[in-house]
């Protein structure tokens, strides 16, 4: 591991100041002409197609389409850009998540559960899906960087910027606007990861220089950075309607963790004769918030559960670029101090600092916390099946790091009330809100536990105690 440098890429990504976490080009919108034949399905495969019947609308119809499907294993083979190979990845992802899950779809349809999913992917399909895998170094499943998401927007108006009411996705499940929506606004979210990835450099960097001014500047302009992509994520009620979420939802879910659905796993037809299982496609996989934890400090706090295991192994779902920015990071952090950033920062008595620092932890609790809404309506209020996509518990997994958040702000509140701060500091008034305001979020959390740990409970009650604490977030 080395301390953080200015760029980490792959060929697609480049994390960077100048790209943050987004692709370095836009993705291809279309596969080139070779890969005919797999566009000619991803084309025809959602439900619905301007309102039309897609494959997926009418039941056994992927299958029989995939069967006359031929192998393009040899041509995946020979294949060497890296921009195609990442659309063959995005290609095979969805045509692999479309034939195994379909089955649970249409079960979800008749009788409004998940049904068994099918767990053998044909050879025409597996092959060249595991080859491409391998030439991108990522698990041969449905993402979010590769395939899902980041890697699978296209822009309206070319010259528009990253909205997501500019933004359309290249392939589709359900073919619905709420779909669209759902996944696009990620990336208008992730349209601001350059402040955000180039204020983490530039504190670490500023910090290793003993350089005060340019730490602060760059701690405010990251504290501000997620103040914007706080106010974008709300944008997802608007994008996406929370009740038809199960139009779609089914489809991006992962092997591991589902076993009722999947059993024991996938077989690879010619590939592998064990089956397999790999992790679905999670807004966990997202960069934002994981990067904030290792830089704020909230990752110390992480406890030793097997929720923060698999918030760990969530790294692994990540393209190797960006897995090698998080472990430098980790170690830029520690070599600062062994307290992280804010140890650097009492020791040089950066108040100010200390202050955005608080309010880029508080930003990372509103973001938890929003996403925690979104399960409890998008989720909880949609469906009894008890699995995130991830394979996770949906009640525990986002608390166990919301209570990781507020022990680190709890912890910087201690070291700024022990520092003296000017009556007409700048950054005072962000301070008292801030320390004013925590025990109101502990409490709201742990009523809310209260209510999701009893066997039968409502999630509107849940949802509806956002509104009770006011916390100018619901």
């Amino acid at each position: 591991m080395n301390f953080i440098k200015s760029e980490y890429k792959d060929g697609f990504f480049n994390v960077s100041k100048k790209n943050g976490f987004l692709p370095e080009k836009n993705p291809l919108e279309v596969l080139p002409a070779t890969y005919l034949s797999l566009q000619n399905i991803l084309d025809n495969m959602p439900v619905k197609i301007n309102g039309k019947s897609g494959y997926l609308d009418i039941p056994g119809k992927i299958f029989s389409i995939v069967e006359s499907m031929p192998n393009l294993i040899d041509e995946v083979s020979n294949e060497n850009d890296t921009r195609i190979i990442q659309a063959l990845f995005r290609g095979y992802s969805f045509l692999a998540s479309a034939y195994t899950l379909e089955p649970s779809f249409q079960y979800y349809r008749k009788k409004g559960k998940y049904g068994k999913a099918n767990n053998i992917l044909p050879k025409q399909i597996a092959q060249p899906f595991v080859e491409v895998s391998k030439k991108l170094d990522v698990y041969p499943w449905l993402d979010y960087h590769y395939a899902y998401s980041l890697g699978n927007y296209k822009k309206i108006d070319k010259k528009g910027d990253h909205l997501w009411s500019n933004l359309d996705m290249c392939v589709r499940f359900s073919g619905q606007p709420d779909e669209v929506g759902f996944i696009m606004l990620h990336v208008d979210i992730n349209q601001h990861s350059p402040d955000l990835v180039g204020s983490v450099i530039g504190t670490l960097q500023s910090l290793r220089n003993n350089d005060s001014i340019n730490s602060i500047k760059f701690l405010k302009l990251n504290f501000e950075t997620m103040k914007v992509m706080n106010a974008r994520r709300k944008e997802m009620w608007k994008a996406s309607r929370w009740n038809h979420y199960n139009d779609f939802r089914v489809f991006i879910m992962g092997v591991k963790g589902n076993e009722e659905l999947f059993g024991d796993g996938v077989v690879y037809s010619g590939v592998w004769k064990e089956p397999k299982q790999f992790r679905g496609q999670t807004g966990a996989q997202d960069d934002i918030i994981p990067m904030e934890d290792i830089f704020s400090g909230v990752i110390k706090h992480y406890p030793k559960n097997e929720l923060t295991k698999y918030l760990i192994d969530l790294r692994t779902y990540r393209p190797k670029c960006i897995q090698n920015f998080f472990l430098d990071l980790e170690k830029s952090v520690e070599d600062i101090n062994e307290q992280g950033v804010s140890g650097i920062l009492h020791v040089n008595k950066n108040v100010s600092g200390l202050c955005y620092l608080l309010g880029t932890l508080e930003e990372i609790y509103h973001f938890r916390n929003g996403h925690w809404q979104f399960v409890q309506k998008y989720i909880m209020a949609n469906t009894p099946y008890a699995k995130a996509t991830g394979g996770t518990p949906i009640i525990s997994w986002l608390p166990n790091q919301m209570k990781a958040v507020m022990k680190e702000m709890r912890s910087l509140i201690e070291i700024i009330d022990t520092l003296k701060m000017e009556d007409d500091c700048e950054e005072l008034e962000l301070f008292q809100n801030i320390k004013s305001l925590l025990d109101k979020k502990e409490n709201l959390l742990d009523e809310q536990l209260k209510l999701v740990n009893n066997k039968k409970f409502s999630a509107q009650e849940v949802f509806d105690l956002n509104k009770k604490y006011d916390l100018k977030d619901n």
